[in-house]
């Protein structure tokens, strides 16, 4: 490319609403144009990072076999009411209507979809296992579009579907895709971690999600030297098990005005791990009371999972003052009329104090037996540099954004939309299916997040959007033009994509330019000519030495 011909710009100045640092370079880069609330689009040198991403993903989803298709954006309504999955998505999802008044969304995901298309092969055990897969746009709309690509409304995406006979032969499916995703993460140049995560609205049997290690990552990363790594979401808590205290009578005493855990624990002088808090949630619109530790928060998945519920949420502050015939902070497991549910920390304390559901009063001294619990189970995050539930050793966080995902459905979806197959005694079965997801936009973003400093991108060399950028320093010298363009031209033959910069600029605009939009190499052009050597740059490195005009190319080649 040839910047004097072409369409290119940057910016010399930061972006007032991007947060990120990969937001903010990806706008002053020329990448993507931000056009609303998380919305964006793509520019030439942008859609070629897509591409490149996107053509390292389709060839090792073709290596491990799986077949390309492409899904329309714009869907009926009726099918994912049909799967249950309308409610489930409630607000995110775009809906509309056609001039029928029949009702349409944009495709959020399309697992119902490649159901449709997998039906028109399957028909018996002899017609599996196969793997269908596309590369496309989805629509979520986003509560709070932010972190540039990260979270946005439109995105693009690839997901991948398997169809199987049985779980041992969706294990077989699966890592073939597992193994895919490796592929594709190492090719790229990312650094990510594989981690357990919860199936969420996906629903399924597994799922396991590759996290690009960022600090910016929403997600927590709980991990451990001896390859323990989960998402806090689901990542396992090893019990604690108080050492054994004589029970004692409990007490109520009067706690004005302390209703959090550090105002009772500075009144009565006692650790926040003495306490016991009692938080009032709301599981399908069923009241709870739930009880941590008080140094402990919480895990919103965990206790749906244990409840078996569908949504969660914290109980209004009148309904918790109804329940508990207190104010807020005093609410306590001892004479509610509703189910209790206790973290299993909780059979091992002694001696705690909670809530009296009295304003200003808690009860010491209380044990297990002061009160009827229904429900045990771990409810609880873990917390940094707990004990790991794989070793024993310590566990440490790291922040991730999801990337990828790999879900075993099972039959989650081919009994909801009657995926069926005749099996070796000609009797119907379900069809097992895997499911697996990867995120282009979030990629570039992520990589960006890994890989910048002050002066801009560092793209790795499989996805960078040209390989090579020539900087010409003055186009009037005709030895210099002469050289410049005959090391583009043989670049070029050698199937190295290289711009030119051979715009009317000063020779330190155009080496910013080439630093931000992250080229992986630069050839200067200049005053060495005269000597027949040219300057290289790595950008990764910030090397910079003298090679020879006639070895350039060959250097080059050989970098790459």
């Amino acid at each position: 490319m040839r910047l004097s011909e072409n369409f290119f710009y940057t910016f010399r100045e930061d972006v007032k609403d991007e947060e990120t640092i990969s937001g903010n370079l990806l706008v002053k880069s020329g990448m993507v144009k931000k056009i609303g609330n998380g919305i964006y689009m793509y520019m030439p040198l942008g859609l070629k990072v897509l591409k490149n991403i996107e053509n390292i993903i389709r060839e090792e989803m073709n290596k491990a076999g799986a077949n390309e298709l492409l899904m329309p954006n714009l869907l009926p309504e009726d099918v994912y009411i049909s799967s249950g999955r309308r409610d489930n998505f409630g607000h995110d999802m775009f809906s509309l209507k056609d001039r029928y008044n029949r009702s349409l969304v944009l495709g959020p995901t399309h697992e119902e979809f490649f159901v449709e298309a997998a039906r028109m092969k399957i028909k018996s055990y002899k017609d599996m296992p196969f793997n269908l897969y596309q590369i496309g746009n989805k629509y979520r709309d986003e509560p709070r579009p932010r972190y540039g690509l990260i979270r946005v409304r439109e995105f693009f995406m690839k997901d991948a579907y398997s169809f199987d006979t049985s779980l041992d032969s969706l294990n077989k499916s699966y890592m073939k895709m597992f193994n895919a995703y490796k592929n594709i993460f190492d090719r790229i140049g990312i650094d990510y971690r594989i981690v357990t995560a919860d199936t969420g609205v996906m629903g399924g049997l597994l799922s396991e999600e590759f996290q690009a290690v960022t600090d910016i990552g929403e997600d927590i990363l709980v991990l451990c030297d001896c390859g323990y790594a989960s998402n806090i979401e689901v990542s396992e808590c090893v019990i604690n098990k108080e050492k054994a205290e004589k029970y004692k009578e409990k007490e109520l005493v009067h706690t004005p005005n302390a209703k959090t855990i550090e105002e009772i624990s500075k009144f009565l002088k006692e650790d926040k791990d003495k306490f016991v808090k009692t938080l009032i949630y709301k599981v399908d619109n069923i009241l709870y009371a739930c009880l941590v530790s008080g140094d402990r928060e919480i895990n919103e998945t965990k206790l749906r999972k244990l409840l078996n519920g569908k949504t969660i949420e914290l109980a209004s502050l009148e309904e918790v003052e109804k329940v508990t015939n207190a104010k807020v902070g005093f609410a306590g497991p001892i004479g509610l009329d509703i189910k209790i549910v206790i973290d299993n920390d909780i059979l091992y304390k002694y001696n705690y104090i909670v809530g009296a559901n009295k304003t200003d009063y808690h009860y010491k001294n209380v044990n297990t037996s002061d009160f009827k619990y229904d429900y045990v189970g771990d409810i609880k995050n873990v917390k940094e540099f707990d004990i790991c539930p794989k070793c024993g050793k310590k566990l440490y966080f790291k922040h991730g954004i999801e990337i990828g995902n790999t879900f075993k459905l099972g039959t989650k979806y081919s009994k909801d939309l009657n995926l069926n197959y005749l099996d070796e005694n000609n009797e119907l079965k379900p069809v097992v299916m895997g499911c697996y997801g990867i995120g282009l936009g979030r990629i570039m973003s992520s990589i960006i997040e890994q890989r910048n400093d002050e002066n801009g991108i560092i793209w790795p060399i499989e996805i960078a959007p040209y390989k090579v950028a020539i900087v010409l320093i003055d186009k009037k010298d005709d030895i210099q033009k002469s050289i410049a363009n005959a090391i583009y031209n043989n670049l070029n033959k050698n199937n190295i994509e290289t711009i030119l910069d051979d715009r009317d600029e000063r020779a330190g605009v155009k080496f910013n330019d080439m630093d931000l939009i992250g080229i992986p190499y630069r050839i200067t052009v200049g005053k060495k000519t005269k000597d027949n050597l040219v300057e290289l740059k790595i950008r990764e490195t910030n090397q910079v030495f003298d090679v020879h005009v006639n070895d350039i190319v060959s250097k080059i080649d050989e970098l790459i």
